[in-house]
């Protein structure tokens, strides 16, 4: 399983509606906090979720 720290910018399956599919890591834990690298939105996601979505880090 794949480590994640904040700062990390990830690659989701699916884009966000703006278009964008890069994220930036604000939190970790049991929950993930990311935000939109285009909009600045920012979304919660539970470990499971989250580990689903990705599709890779970003370096």
């Amino acid at each position: 399983m794949i480590n994640y720290n904040v700062g990390d910018t990830i690659t989701t399956k699916k884009p966000h509606a703006c278009g964008c599919n890069k994220w930036q890591i604000t939190r970790t834990g049991c929950d993930y906090k990311i935000k939109c690298v285009k909009c600045g939105r920012e979304v919660m996601l539970d470990s499971s979720k989250f580990h689903k979505a990705v599709k890779g880090v970003d370096k």
